[in-house]
C-alpha cells in the first residue's frame, strides 16, 4: 500500500514537473527575455508548445481577449493558431499602423495552418511587387472581354452538365496535395503539348509572354487558382444561400426574379446559352446578388 501511495506521488510530482518545463520552454522561446530588433515582446503568456493557448482561445472566444486585456493591458503577446502573435487593443495605435501599411512594416497575414492550404503564393499572403504582378494577372480573368467570349459560356455548359446530377447526391472536397497534383500534371501536359484551351490555366500560363509583366512561376500559379477556388467557394456558398433565404421571405422579390429569367429565355432554343448581353440585361438578379452579399455582411457582423 505505501509503495503504491509512493508511486502515484511520483507520477502526480513527475507530471507538476513536466508541465512546469513545457510552460517554461514555451515562455523561454518566446518570452520577456527574448529580444526582437532591440526591444521586448510585451507581457503575456504562451502557453504549452506547438498548442499554445488556442484551446482556449477556441473555447472562449472574444471573452479570452477581454480577460488578457483586463491582465496584461491593449498590449499582449499570446501564441493561438499554431503562432506567436502580439494582439493590440488600442484604437489609436491600430489606426496609426494601419495608415502607415507596408511603408511602417505592417502587411497582413494569415496563420501557418492557412498558409499549408492557400500556400505561400497566394495572393492574400504576398505583397508589394509580387502582389501588383499576381493581381493584375488574376484581373486580367475576369475582364469584360474573359467574360463575354470565355467565361460566361463556360459557366453555362458547366451548370447545365452538373446540376441536374447534383440532386441527392454527396459531392468530394478534394485535399490540397491531391489538388496541387492535378494541377502540376496539368500544367505540364499543357506545357508538353503547346495545345491553346482558352481557360484560366491557359491565360496564367501565358501572362508575361507579351513582355508587359514577368511570368509566374508553376509555384505561383497553383497558388492563386487555389487561393481563387477557396475565396469564390467561401463568398457564393454564403451569398447564394442568403439568397434562397431572403427569396423565399419575398415572393414579390422571387416572382420578379422569376419574371426576368423567363424574359430572356423567351425566343431562345433550350439548348442555347446565355449570352453576355443577356447577363447584361440581368438588373434585378444583380440587385438581388448586391442584396443579399449586404445582409451577409451585416449577419456576419
Amino acid at each position: 500500500m505505501a509503495l503504491l501511495l509512493l508511486v502515484m506521488v511520483g507520477v502526480v510530482v513527475g507530471v507538476v514537473v513536466a508541465s512546469s518545463l513545457l510552460l517554461r520552454w514555451n515562455e523561454v522561446r518566446y518570452g520577456n527575455g527574448r529580444r526582437k530588433e532591440g526591444g521586448c515582446l510585451p507581457p503575456g503568456t504562451m502557453g504549452w508548445p506547438l498548442f499554445g493557448e488556442t484551446t482556449e482561445f477556441l473555447k472562449q472566444g472574444p471573452s479570452f481577449m477581454k480577460q488578457r486585456r483586463l491582465r496584461y493591458g491593449r498590449l499582449f503577446r499570446t501564441h493561438i493558431l499554431g503562432c506567436p502573435t502580439v494582439v493590440c487593443m488600442d484604437p489609436e495605435l491600430n489606426r496609426r499602423m494601419l495608415l502607415q501599411g507596408e511603408a511602417g512594416g505592417l502587411v497582413p497575414g494569415y496563420p501557418q495552418s492557412m498558409l499549408d492550404i492557400l500556400g505561400r503564393n497566394n495572393i492574400a499572403a504576398v505583397h508589394g511587387p509580387l502582389h501588383r504582378l499576381m493581381r493584375g494577372a488574376m484581373l486580367g480573368l475576369v475582364r469584360p472581354a474573359a467574360l463575354r467570349t470565355s467565361l460566361l459560356p463556360k459557366i453555362d455548359a458547366f451548370m447545365r452538365d452538373h446540376l441536374g446530377g447534383w440532386a441527392g447526391s454527396v459531392v468530394d472536397v478534394q485535399a490540397r496535395t491531391k489538388l496541387v497534383s492535378m494541377l502540376e500534371q496539368m500544367i505540364a501536359e499543357r506545357r508538353s503539348i503547346g495545345q491553346a484551351h482558352n481557360d484560366m490555366l491557359d491565360a496564367l500560363l501565358r501572362s508575361g509572354d507579351d513582355g508587359t509583366r514577368e511570368k509566374l512561376s508553376h509555384e505561383q500559379i497553383i497558388d492563386l487558382l487555389i487561393a481563387l477556388i477557396y475565396s469564390g467557394y467561401e463568398t457564393m456558398s454564403t451569398t447564394s444561400m442568403m439568397a434562397v433565404k431572403y427569396l423565399s421571405d419575398h415572393p414579390r422579390a422571387l416572382e420578379e426574379l422569376r419574371r426576368e429569367h423567363l424574359d430572356i429565355r423567351k425566343g431562345k432554343s433550350p439548348e442555347e446559352a446565355i449570352s453576355y448581353e443577356d447577363f447584361k440585361s440581368m438588373a434585378f438578379t444583380r440587385a438581388v446578388s448586391r442584396k443579399s452579399n449586404t445582409h451577409k455582411k451585416l449577419k456576419s457582423e
